[in-house]
């Protein structure tokens, strides 16, 4: 009887989990929180039909959902999720799909259909103890991918390390929680373990929870961000009374291009006096300054390679804060990353509070595709997606401009 009450509770709690889950991942909604979901459903199945396995004894009908859930979508869904949180490649997750959807499917039928030997008990039934040899292959291809699916990710996350170590740690606890959760649930599909084995799954549960909430809580890569993407200043300003005002004007831009202020203009600094004369530099006569003045105007006559992007994008009800934390660290690794991304920059519209506008100016459209293709420009879109209900994406050609050396001091007062 003890088996029996152990094997009701842990379906209990596991339902109870895996509800709690449901309502967490709707919302911030995600393919992985999916994915993870599915999981804790299979484990969720699976333990009930041990309940009254334990109770009458294990049959055809409760082993073949037992092994559905704990040996089949368990680990699958689980990897999968591993797949789609940690790997930015589309075409990596386009192709993990079309495996995961074929490691469902042909499991699923064979599993269901396929003949059954030997007699039961009330204890958790062994994968090889009734599975011939079909059944058994094909979950073996399905453990496999699974334990293969989490050595990549892991690789990824490890690659990582050098250019954002505290985001890679990060990934590597959640990889690592949903990795547990698999070894975990083929341990018990293959040894079933009687009373130890309803435990066993509960923890796969219990890591699938850990990693579903880890991985909605990302760590800020760095500090000192405001709202509305401001740097604050921790250095105390210095004294009017030492600084002229040509010292202080030169110390603002040097603060700005050191704390990587974004917008800001990137300008060579003459290697002449503005104010010469042209003859001081090495001019024979009035026509040959005349001839070096007009070369500026003719080149500045020319198109620009210059492009533009704006991108309006409609939130979600009560999404703004999450949307601005996102956009804050984007802005941010634009600026230290980035540097023939002109002009970045996040605003937010007082007349419509559920609509933020991202404007972008680039140094032509190489500079555009490579901003495509940067990690955290794609982290954006990952994590942003779930607060946006609608964007429209205006591109922009530079047909003429003006603008003061004080940009970047406009659009980032300190």
């Amino acid at each position: 009887m003890v088996e029996v009450g152990l094997a009701f509770v842990c379906a209990l709690v596991a339902w109870s989990a895996t509800a709690a889950l449901i309502a967490r991942t709707q919302r911030e909604p995600q393919v992985y929180t999916g994915a993870w979901v599915a999981s804790s459903v299979g484990v969720a199945i699976a333990l009930s039909a041990a309940f009254p396995g334990a109770l009458l004894d294990f049959s055809d009908v409760t082993f073949r959902i037992f092994q559905i859930g704990v040996a089949l979508i368990g680990p699958l869904m689980a990897a999968w999720g591993a797949v789609e949180y940690a790997v930015d490649s589309p075409r990596a997750r386009f192709g993990t799909r079309l495996v995961v959807t074929a490691l469902t499917i042909v499991p699923l039928v064979v599993l269901a259909i396929d003949r059954l030997r030997g007699r039961y008990d009330g204890s958790y039934p062994a994968m090889a103890d009734h599975y011939d040899l079909i059944p058994k292959t094909v979950l073996g291809l399905v453990h496999t991918f699974a334990v293969l699916a989490l050595i990549a990710c892991a690789i990824v996350a490890v690659r990582r390390m050098r250019e954002r170590p505290r985001f890679a740690q990060h990934q590597l606890t959640v990889i690592g929680l949903a990795a547990l959760a698999v070894v975990l649930e083929i341990l018990v599909a293959r040894v079933g373990l009687a009373v130890l084995g309803q435990l066993m799954m509960l923890g796969a549960v219990g890591a699938l929870w850990a990693a579903l909430v880890r991985a909605q809580k990302p760590p800020r890569e760095r500090r000192g961000r405001g709202r509305g993407g401001r740097r604050r200043s921790t250095a105390p300003p210095p004294d009017a009374s030492d600084v002229d005002e040509d010292e202080q004007d030169f110390q603002d831009v040097r603060d700005q291009e050191e704390d990587g202020v974004w917008g800001r203009r990137r300008r060579k600094e003459p290697e002449y006096d503005e104010y010469d004369d042209g003859f001081d530099r090495g001019f024979d006569d009035a026509d040959d300054y005349d001839e070096y003045d007009d070369e500026p105007a003719a080149s500045a006559r020319q198109p620009s390679r210059l492009r533009g992007i704006i991108t309006i994008y409609t939130l979600a009800e009560g999404h703004a804060d999450a949307f601005d934390d996102c956009a804050d660290e984007v802005v941010d690794e634009v600026a230290r990353r980035e540097p023939d991304t002109l002009l970045f920059a996040a605003h937010t519209v007082p007349s419509a509070p559920q609509q933020r506008i991202v404007y972008a100016i680039y140094r032509d459209q190489l500079a555009i595709e490579e901003h495509d293709q940067q990690p955290h420009v794609m982290e954006f879109q990952r994590r942003s997606s779930s607060h946006v209900v609608a964007t429209n994406v205006i591109e922009l050609a530079l047909s003429g401009a003006s603008a003061t050396d004080n940009l970047a001091s406009m659009l980032m007062p300190r």
